[in-house]
């Protein structure tokens, strides 16, 4: 059995990588798995909110961010109970955003506008998950 790996923040290599195995000029979903921190963490602050606070902070700057580049929230729900998922992987929302194509999403990730508000989604989450997919 593999061990569980946190992961907030995509890295360079997997940009590439997101970028080489996804059509070009396709439409995206972004799967998004949640976890929020109990207490958010930020780096530069002793500030007391919870990571759901602090991750509705950067939903709410995000939005633009999304809609600029042809983007739109899907569906956001709660998750509740895993069936199938190694032990401990539990979530506390999922969400579904569709991009025009591959390249607007990474369009935005590489907005320096949109990087100065993504503090606040990394001091809420213990743990996320961004799948991409596609339609077919």
């Amino acid at each position: 059995m593999s061990e569980i790996t946190f992961s907030i923040n995509p890295r360079g290599e997997e940009l590439a990588d997101l970028l080489a195995r996804v059509p070009s000029g396709e439409p995206v979903v972004m799967l998004n798995l949640l976890r929020f921190r109990e207490r958010a963490e930020y780096l530069d602050s002793d500030e007391e909110i919870s990571g759901v606070e602090a991750y509705q902070r950067y939903s709410e700057r995000a939005g633009a961010f999304v809609a600029a580049v042809g983007g739109e929230l899907q569906w956001l729900g709660s998750a509740r109970s895993p069936l199938i998922a190694p032990p401990g992987e539990d979530w506390h929302k999922v969400m579904l955003v569709r991009y025009p194509s591959i390249e607007k999403f990474v369009e935005m990730l590489r907005n320096p506008e949109y990087q100065a508000i993504t503090f606040h989604r990394t001091a809420a989450l213990s743990d996320s998950r961004l799948i991409a997919c596609l339609e077919n």
